[in-house]
């Protein structure tokens, strides 16, 4: 008799929600540059659940290019396989976001599992997802429905921080939302990191701020620090990641290293305890 033997399993993409609910932090600016340089070692799927779509602009997809995506996976419309759009970068795949994602909040609340659309979506239609190793989402600046559905599809969030006064008041918020939807929706959640953004070295101010989220978070903290550069500012309006932009440039130097940071994190998380 012979016995059928198992398919080995196919390992599950890594899902990291970029979020903080205060906007201009840099968290799509991250997503975006984090998810290019991450591409140069991983198979990356860059998720924009921002209804603004200046994720998906940044990666040359501009509003009238972008037709379904997001929204359309959301509300179950259409399947994952016919949304996804290749980039210019290889490795790295986008999931747009469609003009309709403005409307999802509201037309969210009555559908059935609301909080859990995304991550169902994403189990359910795994085989579009066949060798993507890391999914990175990039949030909406609030903590609605669209954005606790990210917290509920991801193994792990990310906060960038912008290095300014009211910092801590911010993100001490998302972390009090994080702690909450471990306990009530995705036990597996944690909070891979605070990345410090927009920081200026000639202002005592993101020294004192860094300090002092350093102080409070520990060494959830990463080292990379993202400076305050020119040229990171100008890359969303030619399509392009800094990285491709300018690569030789401080911010695209800066996100080179995030990537490394977070992929040696990753390594030391999976290594055995002696």
């Amino acid at each position: 008799m012979r016995f059928a033997v198992p398919a080995p399993e196919r390992p599950q993409p890594r899902i990291i929600a970029l979020a903080n609910q205060k906007g201009g932090v840099g968290k799509t600016t991250t997503a975006i540059n984090l998810g290019t340089a991450l591409a140069a070692k991983r198979k990356v799927l860059l998720i924009d659940l921002d209804p603004q779509g200046n994720a998906s602009t940044g990666l040359g997809v501009g509003r009238q290019d972008r037709g379904a995506g997001s929204y359309a996976l959301l509300t179950g419309e259409k399947p994952l396989r016919e949304l996804l759009r290749p980039t210019k970068i290889p490795n790295l795949t986008l999931l747009p976001a469609d003009p309709d994602l403005a409307g999802a909040e509201i037309e969210l609340v009555g559908l059935e599992h609301r909080e859990r659309r995304l991550r169902d979506a994403l189990e359910a239609q795994a085989d579009a997802l066949a060798g993507t190793e890391i999914i990175l989402i990039d949030c909406p600046p609030s903590l609605g429905l669209l954005t606790l559905n990210a917290l509920v599809a991801a193994n792990a969030v990310l906060v960038p921080l912008q290095t300014e006064f009211f910092a801590l008041e911010g993100v001490s918020q998302i972390t009090r939302t994080v702690e909450r939807v471990k306990r009530a929706l995705n036990p597996g959640l944690e909070l891979e990191g605070i990345v410090l953004t927009m920081f200026d070295r000639r202002n005592n101010l993101s020294e004192l701020v860094a300090a002092d989220v350093r102080a409070f978070f520990g060494d959830k903290v990463y080292t990379t620090i993202i400076p305050r550069n020119v040229r990171i500012s100008e890359a969303p309006s030619h399509g392009l990641p800094v990285i491709l932009y300018d690569h030789r440039s401080a911010g695209a130097q800066a996100y080179i290293d995030l990537a490394a940071e977070l992929l040696k994190r990753e390594r030391r998380a999976r290594k055995p305890a002696a």
